[in-house]
């Protein structure tokens, strides 16, 4: 694999563990929801099961965070170790 097609992998996996983060953090509010209008009902089931979820859930979303800081990190310094911009200027010539 090249140098800009590795790039923009990695690029595209920045992208998805960002989207993952988000979709976790959305899953953290609905829980959250529940959560309180389950205040009022008082049905035991979700008493006793929607805090563990919340807690594996944000469990992963720490994970994923703390991937995405190491992968985003590493795909800046590909790109600045392998001059991916200039890269990309003969790229566009070619076109």
């Amino acid at each position: 694999m090249d140098k800009l097609r590795k790039f923009e992998l990695m690029e595209k996996i920045v992208h998805e563990l960002n989207d993952l983060k988000n979709s976790q953090q959305a899953l953290i509010q609905k829980l959250g929801k529940i959560e309180v209008d389950n205040i009022d009902l008082g049905d035991k089931r979700l008493e006793k099961d929607l805090p563990d979820m919340h807690q594996r859930v944000s469990d992963n979303m720490d994970t994923i965070a703390g991937i995405l800081e190491y992968f985003a990190g590493k795909t800046d310094e590909y790109e600045n170790s392998n001059n991916i911009q200039q890269l990309k200027e003969q790229e566009a010539l070619k076109l």
